[in-house]
């Protein structure tokens, strides 16, 4: 990848980032960027994810996500943080969110994964997390990881299974970061 000017490495086009992926349970899925007009989308979204779900995906308590949070979720710069969100091909349905966050020399990347409770247990995680990978390592990022509860032990299998490193997370016990080298 090259570096214009000190900034973000130049990329595939956003439309290159779309997808079908059918995960190893057999659920069809369309992903894309994250748009403005996603928000009402995500919001529903939120409401099919569990407590315990958003408690790991936002390593605190809350009800719901906030509307401001949601608007945040969708309004990302397209360079230096992504929201791929993943649609059932079938309903359209809005089924999980893998959302990527470089840090400034976009040599890392942290990426969160939700999934909506319909839908677990069915390969989606494995599949949006090598996608975002894949987004990862096409943008010139070098280390990709992910902060996980160590009560999030699904989370954890899946992201060993892809390759990914475990590693104390200084400064609080019950968390536990996941790495993986995209070189």
């Amino acid at each position: 990848m090259r570096t214009i000017g000190g900034t973000a490495p130049t990329s595939p086009t956003l439309a290159d980032w779309r997808a079908e992926l059918t995960t190893r349970g057999g659920v069809r899925v369309d992903v894309r960027p994250a748009a403005h007009e996603d928000e009402a989308a995500l919001a529903e979204f939120f409401t099919h994810v569990t407590n315990e779900d958003l408690r790991f995906r936002f390593l605190t308590s809350m009800p719901r996500p906030a509307k401001a949070l949601v608007a945040a979720l969708v309004d990302v710069d397209h360079s230096q943080t992504e929201n791929l969100l993943a649609f059932e091909t079938t309903s359209g349905v809005l089924v999980a969110t893998a959302m990527i966050a470089a840090d400034s020399r976009f040599k890392s990347a942290e990426v969160a994964i939700a999934i909506h409770s319909d839908y677990k247990q069915k390969g989606l995680g494995w599949a949006l997390l090598d996608h975002a990978a894949a987004y990862a390592k096409a943008r010139g990022i070098k280390m990709i990881h992910s902060i996980e509860s160590r009560d999030n032990r699904q989370a954890i299998a899946v992201e060993r299974d892809l390759g990914f490193e475990a590693s104390l997370y200084e400064g609080d016990a019950t968390l536990v970061r996941l790495s993986k080298r995209l070189d």
